[in-house]
């Protein structure tokens, strides 16, 4: 089931996460700190990102792509668990500055490759991964809203455009066999991903539910997985 929650709410309560002079410059979360600058969103506003950095089946010995990587949690934690390559994309050029002091922070700078990218945007053709994530902003506006702010793209998808595009272009960035994998939770719209996905050609398997008490109601997070029609 999909529950609704409006773009005004949301944006209230995220204004303050983000851009609040009050902010510390650092969280802890999965037992380790983190570095945390102005205009990225903080990875312990919500459980998203303890809930998916710990569910996401990282490809040990092979090579991961984050689009979306925000702070960096979950690209850093992929080379820590053993991923040889990483790759981390954001469209927020801060959230790429945080990504990699948090990579240097835990040592891992060497085996993460922090690129600025709408979407795919910024890899070649020969860039292609056993593992491809997006923790993907599921907030629903209709598709003329407009994304004035750092703020905005990092919790609204317009039309869910850019979880469309996510989605048919990532065949050219997948090795053989490679998963495609989308972190949501029950405030998206899973009807609307489910059309586009089977446009692509990819049917939508749940592969993990996880429930959270949070401030203001309960959270269920979402780890899918995409599958070719034919697998």
């Amino acid at each position: 089931m999909t529950v609704k929650e409006s773009p005004e709410a949301a944006a209230r309560v995220l204004r303050h996460a983000m851009e609040g002079e009050d902010l510390p410059d650092s969280f802890t979360l999965l037992g380790r700190e983190w570095d945390l600058h102005r205009g990225v969103f903080p990875g312990t506003l919500t459980a998203a990102t303890e809930v998916m950095a710990s569910a996401v089946p990282y490809p040990v010995g092979g090579s991961f792509l984050e689009v979306g990587c925000g702070t960096g949690v979950v690209a850093v934690t992929a080379a820590l668990a053993g991923c040889a390559h990483v790759t981390a994309l954001d469209i927020n050029p801060k959230a790429v500055a945080n990504t990699r002091a948090n990579a240097r922070r835990h040592g891992v700078g060497d085996r993460v490759r922090v690129l600025h990218s709408d979407l795919y945007g910024s890899l070649g053709p020969e860039d292609r991964f056993d593992a491809v994530f997006w923790n993907v902003p599921w907030t629903y506006v209709e598709e003329d809203f407009a994304l004035s702010s750092d703020l905005h793209s990092a919790v609204f998808d317009p039309g869910y455009g850019g979880q469309a595009r996510f989605v048919s272009g990532a065949a050219r960035h997948l090795a053989p066999g490679g998963r495609l994998l989308i972190g949501t939770a029950d405030l998206g719209d899973r009807e609307r991903l489910d059309a586009f996905a089977a446009e692509a050609g990819y049917r939508v398997e749940l592969l993990r539910r996880v429930r959270r008490i949070e401030v203001v109601r309960v959270m269920e997070y979402h780890l899918l997985e995409l599958r070719t029609a034919t697998a």
